[in-house]
């Protein structure tokens, strides 16, 4: 099972909490910070398709 390590969002008003959160100030720079912080995490980005995205370990390292 993955571990969510962190959520980028454009909405900060609809996450909390679990995971540090990155608000983006838009689609564009939501998808440049997900996209990097998934090779420094070495993580995996997953679309929620409600506006957010979630990087994931799914490595089973605590």
């Amino acid at each position: 099972m993955g571990r969510i390590v962190a959520i980028v969002t454009t909405n900060g008003g609809t996450v909390a909490g679990g995971a540090p959160i990155f608000i983006a100030s838009g689609e564009e720079e939501q998808k440049r910070i997900a996209f990097q912080l998934e090779k420094i995490l070495d993580s995996s980005v997953h679309d929620l398709r409600n506006g957010q995205l979630i990087l994931v370990d799914h490595h089973g390292n605590p």
